[in-house]
């Protein structure tokens, strides 16, 4: 079973729905700032995808942050910050057991999801 992890009324996450709805795709959704699941898959979601890819430097939350907050980011600082704002991970992360999405494509969903 497919697991997507994110924030309900994000509008990527409607876009990635929209897509798995369409096209037959079975999945669980897990809110991850709701169930507070973040803190515990980020290390596997780091060792799979990787910080950089897990990120999200383009939203609201990291404009939000201070500039202490923003500087000098590295792997354990922004594992850190992700744990305490959930936010900043970039949605959706899709999990199919054997492949690690993170963020929205079209393309890569259909080439490993269909």
């Amino acid at each position: 079973m497919t697991t997507v992890y994110g924030i309900k009324n994000c509008d990527t996450m409607k876009k990635a729905f929209a897509w798995l709805d369409a096209n037959s795709v079975a999945y669980e959704f897990v809110d991850y700032k709701k169930a507070g699941v973040a803190e515990a898959r980020l290390p596997d979601w780091n060792r799979r995808a990787g910080w950089q890819t897990l990120l999200n430097t383009r939203g609201l939350m990291w404009k939000k942050l201070t500039d202490a907050e923003r500087a000098d980011v590295d792997e354990a600082k922004a594992l850190q910050l992700m744990a305490r704002y959930p936010s900043l991970i970039k949605r959706p992360v899709l999990d199919t057991g054997a492949a690690l999405l993170v963020g929205f494509d079209p393309d890569n969903y259909s080439r490993l999801l269909k």
